[in-house]
């Protein structure tokens, strides 16, 4: 026959008769209450602020135990494997360096040479022309037998309404005019202190005499002018102004106007020693517009000379003019060289 268990809640949660109550049991399970209050919490926080507790001494009870070194492993630190680390290390590098230097490709470019030229780091400054070398020039004459004889040059002016004469053919003209020359009055032109008009370059001391020229004037040439040349200046060339035929600009003259330009190729030298410059050219726009008689004023070298003359030579210009005509003008151009 089965016996049958009763079981009966524990001694400690029954009441005051001994019976069994939920209540005490359950204020058991809840934990107590640990929120302080506000105002304790603040007295605390400022007590402690003010004076601080003091604390005991920190008594150290830990003691060090010896480990191995860190740097020097297990097998520690050995002098003869340093020593083969080290030996090692140099017979991989020299052998690196002495492969590199057998091959054929590095000893092709220790050959090749790059010759470095010390730049003209000076300003250039532009030359001033020679006043006297104005261009043009003029002659005359009235076909005498004689050359022109020695004499003073007349009055420079911009325009000519009498040509200068040193015999004069119509003593008593109706209107009096003071002969001229067509050239810029600050040019230093050759001067004799003798009261006729003639030539201060001829050599003949005779008699007045206007030259085997024609078309009135003193000379050789034609034109009105004096002097070998053709025109109402003096001296060789044409058009007026004193001789050499190339006029300057200024005085009546125009300058050349670029209508097509070239850029200049860099010359392989210039390239590999990067070189950089302008080169200066002196040049005479002919009256096609073509350059012609180049000459190199300022000069860079390394091929650069060359090259800059090729380009110019194929650029194309509006001619300089004077009084509307186009003259051979004399001008300077500078070529730029730069790398990009």
């Amino acid at each position: 026959m089965a016996e049958t268990l009763r079981t009966t809640p524990p001694a400690t949660a029954a009441g005051n008769n001994g019976e069994y109550s939920e209540d005490v049991h359950l204020q058991r399970l809840l934990a107590p209450t640990v929120e302080e209050p506000w105002f304790r919490s603040l007295y605390r926080n400022v007590k402690e602020t003010l004076n601080p507790p003091k604390l005991p001494p920190l008594q150290v009870t830990s003691k060090p135990v010896a480990v191995k070194d860190i740097w020097g492993g297990v097998y520690g630190s050995r002098r003869k494997s340093t020593m083969m680390s080290v030996a090692i290390h140099c017979g991989v590098v020299f052998l690196m360096f002495s492969v590199a230097a057998t091959s054929p490709a590095v000893q092709e470019k220790v050959k090749e040479t790059v010759h470095l030229i010390a730049p003209d780091l000076a300003p250039y400054l532009p030359q001033k022309p020679n006043p006297v070398q104005m261009g043009g020039g003029g002659g005359g004459g009235d076909r005498s037998p004689t050359p022109a004889s020695k004499g003073r040059l007349p009055r420079l002016a911009p325009r000519q309404f009498t040509p200068p004469m040193a015999v004069v053919n119509n003593p008593n003209p109706k209107l009096v005019m003071e002969p001229t020359l067509v050239i810029q009055p600050d040019v230093n032109l050759p001067q004799v202190n003798m009261a006729q008009y003639g030539d201060p370059l001829s050599k003949v001391l005779g008699p007045p005499s206007n030259g085997p020229g024609s078309g009135g004037g003193i000379g050789s040439g034609s034109g009105g002018g004096v002097g070998p040349g053709k025109g109402p200046g003096f001296g060789p060339g044409e058009g007026g102004g004193f001789g050499g035929g190339v006029y300057r600009v200024g005085g009546g003259v125009t300058a050349p106007t670029l209508l097509y330009k070239v850029e200049p190729e860099y010359s392989e030298e210039a390239r590999k020693a990067k070189y950089q410059g302008t080169v200066v050219l002196y040049v005479e726009v002919d009256t096609s517009g073509k350059a012609q008689n180049l000459k190199v004023v300022r000069s860079l070298g390394l091929g650069l000379d060359e090259k800059a003359i090729e380009a110019v030579q194929k650029w194309r210009f509006r001619p300089g003019q004077k009084n509307g005509k186009p003259v051979i003008v004399a001008a300077t151009i500078e070529v730029n060289f730069r790398l990009l």
